[in-house]
């Protein structure tokens, strides 16, 4: 049987009326001619959306078969899973996205077919002028106040919003209304789940003209009214110099590194997934003849143990993994 080694992924691109150019054009993604290229999916294991290896011994294998064939090795302490738990995607709002909420684990598993909840955390790569997140409602508003502006075709007044500045980490626990505005382009990590209820869509039509469907009552249902507004993430200190902490949940974990020297990833019987937001970094047992660029994600299995990373200069990555 091969050893698994550091895994990079053949990214998925996908085409929304929000999108824009610049996962081409900022991350280098390799995406079909035209506009409205929103997202790219990076690692997924979600029914027919899979990630397929795309160097190595294990080229075109999905995740979903390496968590049923080689789950033990790859998940470490947290195999058994029914699929690879975490999505990791960038996304390109060159317009507003939809003003949307995610149902909870409880919620989500009594659907057909049963799924998971999503929360979901946001760390922002670039920001133009007046790019606006939305995140949270605003205090005092509840069920009613709010049902009452989607009616009028104005919810913006409820909602918590905020200019972000690049760095910037936005944690979005299953129940947070949200929204992308305009402008924005970050990398997204979050539950593997595809569960969304749109709210809200800003009274627009979709490419046949109609306006979107929207998902009001389940999305009311599904909002937790006692969160209040959601501001950045205050970055936390660690043991290591080098890295941050981003955020600390129950279903996910997600630092930050900033470094330009040879750092080893840490042996904890964990899969770690990678993305790097600035710089190169060159993985120690990487097929792939090349530094992982800007954009660039991978895999590093549990059973990899302690794995160098070389900084191609300063480099700042995201390392995402189960508590």
């Amino acid at each position: 049987m091969v050893p698994l080694y550091p895994l990079r992924f053949r990214p998925i691109p996908r085409r929304y009326l929000w999108g824009g150019r610049r996962l081409a054009t900022s991350l280098g993604k390799k995406v079909p001619p035209g506009e409205n290229w929103a997202e790219s999916w990076e690692i997924v294991d979600h029914g027919p959306d899979q990630s397929v290896v795309e160097f190595g011994p294990l080229a075109e294998t999905t995740l979903g078969r390496l968590v049923r064939e080689r789950g033990s090795e790859l998940l470490g302490r947290h195999h058994p899973q029914p699929r690879f738990p975490l999505l990791l995607k960038f996304l390109d709002a060159a317009a507003p996205l939809s003003v949307q909420v995610h149902p909870d684990d409880a919620r989500a598993a009594r659907l057909d077919p049963p799924e998971l909840g999503k929360t979901e955390a946001w760390v922002v790569l670039e920001a133009a002028p007046g790019g606006t997140i939305y995140a949270g409602l605003k205090r005092g508003v509840d069920r009613e106040t709010l049902a009452a502006a989607i009616r009028r075709g104005n919810c913006r007044d409820c909602l918590h919003s905020f200019e972000p500045s690049p760095g910037d980490c936005i944690l979005l626990p299953a129940g947070t209304v949200h929204a992308l505005g305009a402008g924005l382009l970050v990398v997204e990590v979050q539950q593997s789940s595809d569960v969304t209820y749109r709210l809200f869509d800003w009274n627009r039509v979709g490419t046949d003209g109609r306006p979107r469907s929207l998902h009001v009552e389940q999305g009311l249902d599904a909002i937790d009214f006692d969160r209040g507004p959601v501001e950045p993430q205050r970055p936390r200190k660690t043991d290591r110099p080098e890295v941050s902490r981003l955020v600390d949940c129950e279903k996910f974990v997600l630092d930050r590194w900033d470094f330009d020297c040879r750092l080893s990833a840490a042996a904890d019987g964990r899969c770690h997934v990678i993305a790097v937001l600035e710089g190169a970094v060159r993985i120690e047992g990487d097929p792939a003849d090349s530094p992982l660029p800007r954009g660039g994600t991978a895999l590093l299995p549990a059973a990899l143990g302690n794995v160098r990373l070389t900084a191609q200069g300063r480099t700042i990555l995201l390392d995402a993994y189960l508590p």
